[in-house]
């Protein structure tokens, strides 16, 4: 797995522990902060966005994923997510799909407010995942 350098891990952790404090959460209270980055080092940001219609809620990872896009990016290197719990939460399996489109290989470091830390490529979260070349 390719490592990022330790300055643009912790930048990632501070940013997606900051958006988390602006999501709209309050059936869950759940706060999730998400920061993804992209081939040519740009950072984008998103928060988990409820909705009283359950199936509406979007995530933070598919948040950020769209933020990137609507800034004209399309290359998912890491994303990181934080979630605040004793334990890292790993990414739902929609936002394991989203991030497989523009990121196969991208690295998923899930951090909490406890010491563990989840890092894994997404290849590893979703196996046989089905994308682009499946078309």
């Amino acid at each position: 797995m390719g490592e990022l350098p330790e300055d643009t891990l912790e930048k990632m952790i501070k940013r997606a522990k900051s958006i988390s404090k602006a999501a709209y959460a309050p059936y869950s209270k759940f706060p999730v902060g998400a920061t993804v980055l992209t081939a040519d080092g740009r950072m984008f940001d998103g928060c988990n966005v409820e909705n009283a219609s359950f199936g509406l809620t979007s995530c933070a990872e598919r948040n950020a994923v769209s933020h990137m896009i609507s800034q004209g990016r399309q290359q998912i290197v890491a994303v990181v997510i934080y979630t605040p719990t004793p334990k890292p939460a790993s990414p739902c399996g929609a936002c394991r799909q989203v991030i497989n489109e523009f990121g196969p290989e991208a690295l998923i470091l899930s951090v909490c407010d406890g010491p563990d830390i989840l890092k894994k490529k997404l290849s590893e979260l979703l196996p046989e995942p089905f994308g682009p070349k499946n078309l």
